[in-house]
């Protein structure tokens, strides 16, 4: 079940009190950057891989979030058959991956602020 479908559950059932909303976490997000762990190996100028491991390494999508308060999560996606590697859906799966660790962040200072 996606974050929306369940949005609009909770909207439906008329669940009202405070909790954060896929909107939330969508504003909470300010910028966002896509690399593999070969552009990440090249950036770092690292030579100490091989040509296999060149392909290995572009297999491997990472995404990195820069949230509103510059805190930042990351995600990943690795891709066990080079054949079915796709640089778009790598993006999307490892951008996923990182907004999933925004929600219990998020929730923890929704509940710091109601107890306050």
């Amino acid at each position: 079940m996606t974050d929306q479908a369940i949005e609009q559950e909770i909207q439906a059932k008329g669940l009202t009190a405070p909790r954060i909303t896929p909107a939330d976490v969508d504003h909470n997000i300010v910028s966002e950057v896509f690399f593999t762990a070969r552009d990440g190996a090249h950036a770092a100028k690292d030579v100490n891989y091989g040509q296999r491991d060149h392909q290995a390494l572009g297999l491997l999508t990472f995404c990195v979030l820069v949230l509103r308060n510059g805190f930042t999560v990351t995600g990943e996606s690795a891709c066990a058959s080079p054949e079915n590697f796709d640089a778009e859906i790598g993006r999307k799966i490892a951008r996923d991956n990182a907004v999933q660790k925004i929600w219990p962040l998020m929730g923890y200072e929704l509940r710091s602020k109601l107890a306050g």
